[in-house]
């Protein structure tokens, strides 16, 4: 682990401490000293002494085991810092608890006494190594996260390139193949299927440099999947949309509910179930609920498939557990069912 600067980590380190989740255990603990202080000494200056020993303990125990101790406790220099790290400790309680009274002209004290400064002095090492300790094993698990949340940004993004070849290749290869058969009979229908595949692939390229895009923009892209598979077969399917109005401008991760309509048609009426394909979306005060409805029972989700497990994890990293997705299958037909949050994903993609 590469170690920071020392102001760095002094700034960190007391940032940390006026935490209340540390500041406030520190509190509870320095105010029994003091008043103990106050009750078992007779020196006016004694209760000043005892705040002034727990703020220098405050302000240098876990400051120095952090500076000297950057990773985490290391012997690997022949426990010479863990010696530095004694020697600031001792100088500290010795020159508060000895030297200082003993310029100011004062007696003994309760916390001055030689066995309760041999505990001052225990107290000094055990708790800065526990609060520094404390505040390593946070700042690393926030960066752990930070990374975790940015590998899997960055996941996602890889994983957006590849549905540029997600497209099933073959209905890619297929339509092809079409245009190229349509070109010698009917070039009309050819140059509508170039159009609406030229649109398609466009989108998807726009798509993965995007954050976010409105709902209009990935029921476009589905839709013009559907008309694709109907240029090819016009008896493919009969496919029924029923948008409700406010629905199109809800924000949402770019070619999410794209694999859904691909495994509508390909598990659908691709695959002998022919009959009605809907796609409709609904919308609640908070929510938007998209369902893509195709004839044929589905038998769940395959090991190794890639739709669903692709869907499903795309809607987690961006909308955390705020995004829902339900599969179900009745009377012969298959439902898919995504509820999406209005207010959009909890961020975007790294681009």
């Amino acid at each position: 682990m590469s170690e920071k600067p020392e102001g760095s980590i002094v700034r960190a380190t007391l940032r940390a401490l006026a935490e209340p989740r540390r500041l406030v255990p520190i509190l509870l603990v320095s105010a029994p000293l003091v008043a103990a202080q106050t009750r078992f000494s007779h020196e006016a200056l004694a209760p000043h002494l005892g705040v002034l020993m727990c703020l220098l303990f405050v302000a240098v125990a876990p400051v120095s085991y952090r500076v000297l101790f950057p990773g985490g406790l290391d012997l690997s220099h022949g426990g010479v810092r863990v010696l530095m790290y004694g020697t600031v400790g001792s100088g500290v309680v010795l020159t508060s608890g000895f030297v200082l009274p003993k310029l100011l002209g004062m007696g003994p004290t309760f916390l001055t006494q030689p066995t309760n400064l041999i505990v001052c002095n225990a107290l000094f090492l055990v708790g800065g190594w526990g609060l520094g300790r404390d505040i390593g094993f946070e700042e690393t698990l926030a960066k752990e996260r930070a990374r975790a949340t940015r590998f899997a940004l960055e996941a996602e993004q890889a994983q957006l390139l590849a549905l540029r070849s997600h497209l099933d290749p073959h209905f890619l290869f297929n339509t092809l193949n079409a245009i190229a058969e349509w070109c010698r009979e009917d070039g009309a229908v050819a140059e509508a299927a170039v159009l609406r595949l030229s649109t398609m692939l466009r989108s998807v390229l726009a798509g993965v440099r995007k954050a976010t895009w409105p709902l209009s923009e990935e029921l476009a892209l589905m839709r013009t999947l559907f008309d694709l598979h109907l240029l090819r077969d016009p008896e493919l399917f009969q496919l029924a949309l029923d948008v409700a109005p406010g629905a199109e401008d809800v924000p949402v991760p770019p070619l999410v509910l794209l694999p859904l309509a691909e495994n509508a048609v390909k598990h659908g009426p691709a695959a002998g179930h022919r009959g009605r394909l809907s796609l409709g979306v609904r919308v609640r005060e908070r929510e938007v609920e998209v369902a893509i409805e195709n004839p044929g029972a589905s038998k769940g989700p395959r090991e190794g498939s890639a739709g669903l497990p692709t869907v499903e994890r795309r809607l987690a990293l961006a909308y955390g557990d705020r995004a829902h997705l339900s599969l179900s299958s009745e009377a012969g037909r298959t439902r898919v069912t995504v509820t999406l949050p209005r207010s959009g994903p909890l961020h975007g993609v790294v681009t």
